[in-house]
């Protein structure tokens, strides 16, 4: 079990959640990082003290250094700082929860310091999967899931002696705020439209990913990655309760499943428990007050990001690494109002063809490949508003 933990990414959705859960699990913090968000950092580190606090806007941190100044704890800023707070010895394990391809580098880091990975930065295993889990493999460091899907997956495969009994993976969707709608009704929505998540409450990207489907694509990646299978054995299901947080299939026939509240400190806990489960004074799953359970395929015509991913799985080297830059890029510029809904898988597509795919890449291929496609992203942005 977890007793200290680096939390990278503490100011948002996730990390918050994981600091309720610090709390009422007793866990100290070692390190804690964020953005640019001086106040909150601040208050966490006040009340959390821990030996790092990094900001990695330089000029945020340098704000934050003279707010800590009457503490002991040490402010970096940085790539270098969130470097510094993957490694930090007094950390058994390193709760990934910043957002996007930046957490490549520190998660690699710190699997090279032995330390368990919380994992909730799936851009990790999307972008560098085989690389990642080499590494882990190499220097024995466990990788527990935190996203609800794969941590179901997860905790459905404990009793699993043999991975060749494993027919298929079945990952839930709750479909998004836009689940059942059509192409048609969607070409006019908002940034305001598709941050109305039905279910879960999230930080601003992983929402847009929902509701475009884009984020289920990369759960996809990720799955294929965490447990070595290939495309083939990785099925999505649209299931608008999330209730049913993913499933496993088996040869004989049986589906294996974990239920829960759609909370996202339940898959939290676990990975910071793990491999026992601890006490949760959260209400527990009322299945006789559930509302029936449902499930369909998803509609790859209506959300094509989906099917973008899927065709990146299957040709995979540095594909996916460039469908993940296009995407975090063309998400930023619909947030910003700058692009329409179905933009978002435009760009993605144009970026795709645009960059060439290497196989076997090194991580200065798979971080070469990211830059490109963003800057693929930017051009075609550019050529359509000159």
């Amino acid at each position: 079990m977890t007793k200290t933990i680096s939390l990278l990414g503490s100011t948002g959705s996730i990390g918050r959640q994981t600091l309720q859960v610090a709390r009422e699990l007793g866990l100290s913090v070692a390190a804690l990082t964020a953005n640019r968000q001086v106040d909150l950092l601040e208050q966490q580190a006040r009340e959390f003290h821990p030996a790092l606090a990094v900001l990695y806007d330089r000029d945020a941190a340098r704000q934050l250094r003279l707010r800590l100044s009457d503490t002991d704890i040490r402010v970096e800023s940085g790539p270098e700082g969130l470097l510094l707070a993957a490694q930090l010895p007094q950390a058994d394990t390193v709760v990934t929860a910043v957002m996007g391809s930046v957490g490549l580098e520190p998660t690699l880091a710190a699997i090279r310091r032995k330390k368990r990975i919380a994992l909730a930065n799936k851009e990790t295993l999307v972008c560098a999967g085989e690389l990642v889990m080499a590494e882990a493999e190499r220097w024995g460091a466990d990788i527990v899931p935190v996203d609800s899907e794969h941590s179901a997956i997860f905790q459905s495969l404990q009793g699993c002696r043999d991975r060749n009994e494993v027919r298929r993976l079945l990952l839930t969707c709750s479909g998004g705020p836009f689940f059942g709608r059509s192409f048609r009704d969607l070409e006019g929505v908002t940034p305001a439209d598709a941050l109305k998540h039905p279910n879960w409450s999230m930080g601003a990207k992983i929402t847009i990913d929902s509701a475009t489907l884009m984020n289920k694509g990369l759960e996809v990646i990720e799955a294929m990655r965490l447990y070595r299978l290939p495309l083939a054995q990785v099925s999505v299901m649209v299931h608008p309760q999330s209730i049913v947080h993913s499933m496993v299939e088996f040869k004989d026939g049986a589906v294996l499943a974990q239920l829960g509240t759609p909370d996202m400190r339940l898959p939290i806990r676990y990975a910071m428990t793990y491999p026992e489960r601890g006490e949760n004074p959260a209400p527990p799953l009322d299945l006789l007050n559930s509302p029936p359970l449902t499930f369909s395929e998803p509609d790859r015509e209506t959300f094509p990001c989906l099917r973008l991913a899927e065709e990146a799985a299957e040709a995979g080297g540095t594909a996916c690494a460039i469908l993940n830059g296009a995407n975090e890029e063309a998400v930023r510029l619909f947030l910003a109002e700058k692009i329409g809904f179905y933009d978002i898988s435009d760009l993605v597509a144009a970026a795709r063809a645009a960059v060439p795919v290497t196989q076997t890449p090194s991580l200065e291929e798979i971080l070469s490949a990211d830059h490109a496609a963003r800057e693929a992203v930017k051009s075609a942005f550019a050529r359509r508003h000159s």
